[in-house]
């Protein structure tokens, strides 16, 4: 299993979590069994918002003993009280209820994550910020409750609200080529361009993100109902979404032991199996030239040639160095000039490509 590093905080994380939006359509001894696999095999990073609270006291059992080996993200303003998952962000005080139940169900005094849940409306996220839930998300944070500050959000524009305040480690965010590249689903807001320059910005701001939906809800694992009339694989899913800026790991969700096995199948994936450049023939004809990270269209069509610009740098200044040496060789008595003119000649080459590498992060970030 790979780790990343939580910019802010140090703690190390493995790059597949487990989400348990559907755990709840195992058994209990086969959710139990289905958390200690993905622990053995290294995953270390767990969400906690089941779609039916049944799921809660199986996952108490299989972290009895382990608790300080896992890292959980809960929620405040996901609500149980009729045992279905329930938005309850415009309640506080359920919202406050629900969460410190959660802590109790788990039989612990923190939360390793505590997420402001599921923001996606301007109108929400100022109720939220300027009432008594962040009051009590900032309390709690300060006693040590909740280790970490983060938020779940499906749009881009209340990302970057989020970002704003300086005080979050980690953003949830939806993250898969669907989203990334049509308007089909809610889940996907935002432009092409847009959401690529806000991974970025989370990586700039030093917040990860654990990204939620990668499989689009099972859409891009069907041909039939994806958007782009083709299937990915998981592997090559789970690829697209880790080789974004700022993620740091990837929630999908299981049903149970059989979809944890066909998941940690990433893990020793090879480069074939992880290749997803087969979606730049996906790709709507308004996103075409856009950078999707994928380092498989090489030479660049956009003609971002750093690589070349770069090699040819380095056997200039081979050259270089070996035609000093020799006039060095010939001439000793003329060593400091010659040295002196190499140190000049290598500077510029330097400078040259240096001058390169501006221009693709121009072209990249700004054109």
């Amino acid at each position: 299993m790979e780790y990343r590093t939580l910019p802010r905080g140090g703690e190390q994380i493995s790059v597949i979590g487990l989400g348990m939006g559907s755990i709840h359509n195992a058994s209990p001894s086969e959710i139990v069994h289905t958390l200690h696999e993905a622990m053995d095999a290294g995953v270390n990073y767990f969400d906690y918002v089941p779609s039916d609270a049944a799921a809660f006291e199986p996952y108490a059992r299989a972290l009895h003993g382990r608790r300080d080996k896992v890292m959980l993200q809960v929620h405040l303003g996901a609500d149980y009280s009729n045992g279905q998952y329930g938005w309850a962000i415009r309640n506080p005080k359920l919202a406050i209820a629900q969460f410190e139940e959660r802590l109790r169900d788990l039989g612990t005094d923190y939360a390793d994550f505590g997420f402001i849940h599921c923001i996606d409306e301007d109108d929400d996220f100022d109720t939220v910020m300027n009432g008594p839930l962040w009051e009590y998300a900032e309390r709690r944070h300060a006693d040590g409750t909740i280790r970490h500050l983060g938020f779940s959000t499906h749009n881009a524009s209340i990302a970057r609200r989020f970002l704003a305040t300086g005080k979050m480690d980690m953003g949830m965010f939806s993250l898969n080529p669907m989203y990334d590249y049509t308007d089909e689903s809610a889940y996907g807001q935002g432009s092409a361009s847009d959401r690529a320059s806000l991974y970025r910005e989370f990586e700039t701001a030093g917040v990860g993100i654990s990204v939620m939906k990668p499989f689009a809800g099972g859409q891009l694992l069907d041909g039939a109902a994806s958007p782009f009339g083709a299937a990915l694989t998981r592997i090559q899913c789970l690829q697209y979404a880790l080789d974004k800026p700022g993620v740091l790991t990837v929630l999908p969700g299981v049903r149970g032991l059989a979809d944890l096995e066909d998941i940690l199948r990433f893990v020793d994936a090879d480069a074939a199996a992880r290749d997803y450049s087969v979606i730049g023939s996906f790709a709507e004809p308004a996103d075409t030239g856009r950078c999707v990270y994928c380092n498989h269209c090489q030479p660049c069509p956009e003609g971002i040639a750093i690589g070349l610009a770069a090699a040819g740098g380095a056997v200039a200044m081979g050259v270089a160095v070996s035609k000093s040496a020799e006039g060095i060789a010939r001439q000793p008595e003329a060593e400091g000039k010659i040295r002196t003119t190499l140190m000049l000649g290598l500077v510029f080459i330097e400078t040259a490509i240096i001058y390169a590498l501006l221009v693709v992060i121009l072209i990249i970030f700004v054109l």
